[in-house]
């Protein structure tokens, strides 16, 4: 299914969070052309997460870039800028997720490619925004995660600050341009008009928080105490958590107290019927809990529990979770290959429309393997190169 068939992307991202844009938009049913720099691309070529490589490449590159294609063009070159200039006066949409001024420098910001494309969708991507003292910072995912006080959410309260071990800041901006782009073509579809659309990492990673932080804004600026045992929401209740069974972990939820002492037999339990003490005494009420279920195996306790619909589930790994019917059943795994016939197996975009699943077969693009198609497809001539740069 291609939704957005005939919607031409010009990408200049790197890294994650702008190409997980576009990828999400290539998924969706876009042209997306890639331009990279020649002889080393996106840097997230070789953004190594582990020692696994695909074709001497990051697995992650390959993650990210199914379904598009790679444009290698210096942009310090006039002649490879006058190229881009052309492929940008055919775009929807472009974008970029480089530090304020870059593009300026290039001649490619909003204001320049608008008197090639007056109705461009312009996207950009910064670390924390376009203006104020932050704004030439390096919007690096752990770093966002640190200043942002999303570190302070995990773990318990004697533990250090503890990031996510994904590129949650990353993600979610990718996340949010891509809805910003939507919602431009839309109008613009709507009125003709195109948009500059902006987010920065900061911002995103806050929106993230939002629940947090609106009780940090609405409680005398009280900061959020995680809780000493077991923790997982600063300003959630007891039992929320993860607790130790005699041979694994469980995920236990809200839910009342005294219900589930009665449901695991633990009478120390069963004297905190005052609902006020499940987030004043969580830790009390933690404790007792952790030594409890330590005494029988997890798929005991979480029979009690799912069949008094207590909302509970099992700790699982990677390994274990693929094994599992309820994760088979989602059909997340997609195969895609290469032009050199490498296959890849990765996670699919997670959107269905009208039941059908929004997957493509093609995989990440060799560094310009696209340079000739893409120069015929849209007339990109020598001599027109000498009329544009």
């Amino acid at each position: 299914m291609k939704l957005l068939e005939d919607v031409l992307v010009i990408d200049f991202s790197q890294f994650l969070s702008g190409p997980s844009a576009a990828l999400r938009l290539a998924d969706m049913g876009a042209q997306v052309i890639k331009i990279e720099r020649p002889g080393v691309g996106d840097i997230c070529r070789e953004l190594y997460v582990s020692d696994v490589m695909i074709e001497g490449e990051s697995t992650i590159f390959h993650a990210i870039n199914r379904n598009k294609q790679s444009y290698a063009a210096d942009l310090k070159d006039p002649n490879d800028l006058g190229k881009v200039k052309q492929l940008i006066a055919k775009a929807d949409v472009v974008m970029h997720n480089f530090r304020p001024g870059v593009m300026e420098r290039i001649g490619l910001d909003y204001a320049s490619v608008k008197k090639i494309k007056p109705d461009v969708v312009y996207a950009e991507i910064s670390g924390y925004g376009v203006e104020g003292p932050w704004k030439d910072l390096p919007g690096q995912d752990l770093l966002l995660q640190s200043v942002s006080g999303l570190t302070w959410l995990s773990n318990n309260i004697d533990e250090s600050p503890t990031p996510m071990g994904v590129a949650v800041v990353d993600i979610m901006a990718g996340t949010h341009i891509a809805q910003g782009i939507l919602a431009a073509l839309y109008q613009k579809g709507t009125t003709g008009e195109g948009a500059l659309v902006q987010v920065s990492m900061l911002e995103s990673i806050l929106d993230f928080q939002f629940e947090v932080l609106t009780c940090y804004y609405n409680d005398g600026r009280q900061l959020p105490v995680r809780g000493a045992v077991n923790s997982a929401h600063a300003y959630i209740a007891a039992p929320y958590g993860i607790y130790k069974t005699n041979d694994d972990y469980i995920a236990l939820a809200m839910t009342n107290i005294p219900t589930l002492a009665t449901l695991l037999e633990c009478e120390p339990l069963k004297e905190f019927v005052n609902s006020n003490d499940w987030f004043a005494k969580r830790d009390e009420i933690k404790s007792i809990l952790a030594g409890h279920l330590t005494t029988r195996p997890s798929a005991e306790w979480l029979g009690i529990l799912e069949k008094a619909d207590i909302w509970c589930a099992a700790v699982m790994d990677y390994d274990r979770l693929v094994k599992q019917e309820g994760y088979r059943s989602l059909e997340m795994e997609v195969t895609v290959k290469t032009s050199n016939g490498i296959s890849v197996t990765t996670t699919r975009c997670p959107i269905k429309v009208d039941g059908e699943i929004l997957a493509a077969g093609k995989g990440a693009p060799l560094l310009g393997e696209h340079n000739k198609e893409i120069d015929y497809r849209f007339g990109i001539t020598e001599q027109l190169q000498t009329v544009t740069k």
